[in-house]
């Protein structure tokens, strides 16, 4: 089965490389950017100003291959991929939970933006912490990984 996309827009950001790049939201606390939705599909942002925080979908466009096995950033082993956040994946797809700033037509402002500049947007849902936010959860590698080098920043090994 092939399944096939289309972007909805492009989120801008103040990356133009992926090295040296904040690797989740948290880290890109009070960087700002923007998502620039194609005017024919602007009308589905209608209500969403409502929400502080949304969930951007997003294809990383700058990986050339896929690893089933990586060394995340957050940790100096190898991991499963699907147990990481890496973009080196069977379907390159990104996650980001970013704040929304405001809407002006078909730019949305955003803060807290991890992306690279350029990265074309797949989708946008509102975040929703009572679907969105389990209370009882475990952090599989991540918690042993604690006290270990722990990159905040990105660099060369997911390009």
């Amino acid at each position: 089965m092939e399944i096939k996309y289309h972007p909805i827009g492009t989120i801008h950001s103040p990356f133009k490389d992926i090295a040296g790049m904040p690797i989740q939201p948290s880290g890109a606390s009070g960087v700002r950017g923007t998502v620039e939705i194609r005017p024919e599909l602007a009308a589905g942002l209608k209500d969403l100003e409502g929400f502080s925080h949304i969930i951007l979908l997003y294809h990383f466009h700058q990986v050339r291959e896929a690893r089933l096995e990586v060394v995340p950033f957050m940790d100096v082993e190898m991991r499963g991929v699907f147990a990481t956040r890496a973009p080196k994946r069977p379907n390159p797809l990104g996650l980001s939970v970013v704040r929304l700033v405001g809407i002006t037509g078909n730019i949305l402002e955003i803060e807290n933006v991890d992306v690279l500049d350029g990265t074309p947007l797949l989708d946008i849902k509102p975040y929703v912490p009572e679907f969105d936010q389990p209370t009882e959860v475990r952090v599989g590698w991540l918690e042993r990984a604690k006290g270990r080098v722990r990159r905040q920043r990105s660099d060369e090994r997911f390009r």
